[in-house]
């Protein structure tokens, strides 16, 4: 499940009522260099050329332009919440992206101006876990002429699971491309029509002339949620070419095992890399006993055909909601002098694993160990779960009553007492009547914002959130029904049936009276692997609570984040995602904080960079915060750059 950030919103809200060669004094000019994916490449690698904003000169950033969407939602008006998630693309000079809304608007990457704007008018009602819009995606038609009509489109999946393809240059969709201009994904999908169960909130994947999507699905609600089906249709008339079930072979009715995350895609090797949630619902498994493949996996399939080459499950029979929630990344890198293609992929259980791009071989090795059983009736948990041998886990797996946390004595004395009274046994402690620690916390780990992989320095730099949390099986009997629905009434408390299963669930944020969770800071950070060695090179905390706790002195460093880095060839991290208003730049080398700009509001999106006509180097986040997390909410689009005259600035115009 995607959406599982309101508990963490509502305890800070209450709370707060290898070496690289210097760069010459006088760098190369950059080329033209754009970021034409939601990943900056089709692989993911979220990783710029461009050395124009370097360490030395990152301190002179300004604010270069601002564009307002006008689409912000605080859920007080029946809609629900809105989270400023995406991550612009640009092509040709023209900055491409979409809104919390699924309206998709163009502008001119140097100014910032409005060229024009799409609204697919979208049901803002329907969703129940927020309104979200991660990103566009971009086609071209070789068949057709430079200039001619729907030559470059642009394709949106809508909050309401609609595939819409636009003409690129004015905005209008190309009507020969399904019905009008679009395909209902929904239509097919036993039980999509659920109100509200059924979305798309990534951006598809292009692989040739083929569009593929997943899906974004209410996964705990029920036994039979829709199917995670993964589908690609023809670019030019929205015909479906194939599909792909994740949980095809399983032996009792489930659902979901879908791909809300980015999917990438690979020329070179004609593959398709698909990362895949849970099983339906998320904390019992007693209706679909066994492995559960493919959920909580990254799967390779056939572009051409949708035929599954390999898989490798990173979670066996889930019951945390452990989903593989980040874009795989395409990687090639140096082993012994020999380039080796790769596939880089994380995981909310905070574990990273490195795997051989044409087998899922793992690099470094995976061993199954074993781990805790369920103790509840009908449950057969899995025996063992796979921990790569190399890297570490990014995130702690393990948190005692001896290790509780607090800002006072009374706070670490009430945090010790309520994990002495659940099951707490590290990493995989199965959900319990009882109440079980929850460590990492479904909120990652890894999550959406995944990681950026800088392929020279063989360094892969990633944003990971450490929050504890509580989850609770509740019998679906006339005591349960009244407990649940107590619980839901409490502020920070997730309650769902799970239908057709003997437990509904209550999941929370572990924390004491003082709001703040039992287990210590950071609770969120940024880290940086050594591909090379398979070893974390530095781990820094990630924010400060300086904004939601300002009573509180000094600021606690590390807070919950949602966005992720990118990484640029200067050796620089550029990333917002912390629960405080700031863009920031770290030295890919050292992990040191170069520069931060204030933001009007929360920066839960990754940014991205790119060269203008002018011969600037922009840095570009989408600033609208995110009303689960509990960010100040906005909606604005924000450019920093040099100043136009920056001794690099004139260097690139020379």
């Amino acid at each position: 499940m995607q959406v599982q950030t309101v508990a963490l919103a509502a305890v800070f809200l209450v709370a707060s009522c290898s070496q690289v060669p210097p760069h010459p004094a006088k760098a190369p000019q950059d080329p033209k260099v754009e970021w034409p994916h939601y990943g900056g490449d089709a692989g993911g690698n979220r990783f710029s050329p461009l050395t124009q904003i370097d360490k030395r000169n990152v301190g002179r950033l300004e604010v270069a332009w601002e564009y307002h969407t006008g689409d912000v939602s605080d859920g007080k008006d029946g809609r629900p919440w809105s989270a400023f998630e995406a991550t612009p693309i640009v092509v040709d000079g023209v900055m491409y992206l979409s809104t919390p809304f699924s309206r998709v608007v163009a502008l001119d990457a140097q100014t910032g101006k409005p060229i024009w704007r799409f609204d697919p008018r979208a049901d803002l009602r329907a969703p129940p876990d927020g309104l979200v819009n991660r990103g566009v995606s971009l086609w071209i038609d070789a068949n057709r002429a430079e200039g001619e009509r729907c030559r470059k489109r642009i394709f949106v999946a809508t909050i309401d699971a609609r595939l819409i393809a636009l003409d690129a240059t004015t905005g209008a969709p190309c009507a020969e491309f399904g019905e009008r201009g679009e395909v209902d994904l929904a239509r097919g999908i036993a039980h999509a029509g659920r109100r509200g169960g059924y979305a798309v909130t990534s951006p598809p994947a292009i692989a040739k002339d083929l569009v593929i999507v997943g899906s974004s699905i209410a996964d705990n609600v029920r036994v039979d949620s829709p199917s995670g089906i993964v589908r690609a249709f023809d670019a030019r008339s929205g015909a479906l070419r194939w599909k792909w079930a994740p949980i095809a072979e399983a032996p009792a009715p489930t659902g979901a095992a879908n791909a809300w995350a980015p999917i990438s895609t690979d020329a070179a090797s004609g593959l398709v890399f698909v990362p895949t949630g849970s099983a339906s619902p998320d904390h019992y498994g007693g209706a679909r006993l066994g492995g559960n493949a493919w959920a909580d996996s990254v799967v390779a399939l056939s572009a051409a055909t949708g035929e599954r080459v390999w898989g490798f499950q990173l979670v066996h029979h889930d019951l945390w909601d452990y989903d593989t929630a980040s874009q795989p990344i395409v990687a090639t890198l140096q082993r012994e002098g020999v380039e080796v293609p790769l596939i880089i992929q994380g995981n909310k259980t905070g574990n990273l694993f490195v795997l051989g791009r044409d087998t899922g071989v793992p690099l470094f090795g995976v061993g199954e160990r074993t781990v805790p059983r369920s103790d509840v009736a009908g449950e057969t948990s899995a025996a063992t779960q796979p921990f790569p041998i190399a890297p570490p886990p990014l995130v702690p797996q393990r948190l005692t009553a001896s290790d509780a946390w607090g800002p006072t004595p009374e706070d670490r004395d009430e945090c010790r007492k309520k994990i002495g009274n659940l099951r707490s046994e590290g990493i995989f402690t199965p959900p319990s009547v009882q109440g079980s620690v929850l460590y990492p916390g479904s909120l990652g780990g890894m999550n959406w914002s995944g990681a950026a992989l800088d392929s020279q320095r063989q360094l892969l730099v990633a944003s990971v959130n450490n929050v504890v949390a509580e989850v609770r099986l509740i019998p679906h009997d006339r005591d349960g029904a009244r407990e649940m629905a107590a619980q839901a009434r409490e502020a920070g408390t997730y309650a769902w049936p799970q239908h057709g299963t003997p437990f509904g669930v209550t999941r929370r944020v572990l924390a004491s009276a003082s709001g703040l969770p039992c287990n210590p800071p950071p609770w969120g950070s940024l880290v940086a692997v050594d591909l090379s060695r398979g070893t974390v090179r530095w781990s820094v905390p990630l924010g400060t609570t300086a904004d939601l706790r300002p009573g509180l002195d000094p600021a606690i460093r590390g807070t919950p984040n949602l966005g992720g880095p990118i990484v640029t060839a200067s050796g620089l991290v550029f990333i917002a995602a912390a629960m405080d208003n700031y863009l920031r730049a770290f030295d890919s080398e050292t992990g040191a904080e170069l520069w931060s700009g204030r933001l009007p509001a929360g920066g839960q999106a990754a940014p991205m960079t790119y060269r203008a006509h002018d011969g600037r180097q922009f840095v570009v986040i989408a600033a609208g915060g995110h009303g689960a997390l509990g960010t100040t909410l906005g909606d604005s689009v924000i450019a920093f750059a040099l100043p136009r005259e920056d001794p690099a600035v004139r260097d690139a115009r020379n």
